[in-house]
């Protein structure tokens, strides 16, 4: 079965290649970025600007194909891409949750953005902390490498 999405519009950031951005949100505190809505999406913006922070949907438009094995950028080890957050996946679908500034007409500000520009955006969702937060018993893998994720940054093993 083949899929379609459309780009309801684009997310412009500081980060014009992949290799030394933030690998998440964490690790890009204060980075800015603005997401440009086609003008005919702009009207699903009501009332966004109630939330503090969004969710990001995103094509990994620089992302070319994938391996079901890969080494993720907080491990030498091999790990199922599903395990993982890495960019080389079956659908190159990203998720961001960003703080959002504000928004005027068709253009949203937001801050601690970890994508790479000129992305293509494909939806956009508010973000609920009583819907989107868990505590979770075990994070496989991770469960040792999060120390230092704010400093740790992209390099080129994606390409």
């Amino acid at each position: 079965m083949t899929l379609t999405y459309i780009s309801i519009g684009t997310i412009f950031t500081p980060f014009n290649k992949k290799e030394g951005m933030p690998i998440q949100p964490v690790g890009a505190i204060g980075n800015r970025g603005r997401i440009e809505i086609k003008p005919e999406f702009a009207e699903g913006l009501a009332n966004l600007d109630g939330f503090s922070y969004i969710i990001l949907i995103y094509d990994f438009h620089k992302s070319e194909g994938f391996d079901l094995k890969i080494k993720p950028f907080l491990s030498e080890k091999e790990f199922g891409v599903f395990s993982t957050r890495a960019p080389k996946r079956p659908n190159s679908i990203g998720l961001s949750v960003v703080k959002l500034l504000s928004i005027n007409d068709n253009i949203i500000e937001v801050e601690n953005i970890d994508i790479l520009n000129k992305t293509l955006l494909l939806d956009i969702k508010p973000y609920v902390p009583e819907f989107d937060i868990h505590n979770a018993e075990k994070i496989g893998w991770m469960e040792n490498k999060l120390t230092n994720i704010s400093n740790t940054k992209s390099d080129n093993r994606f390409k």
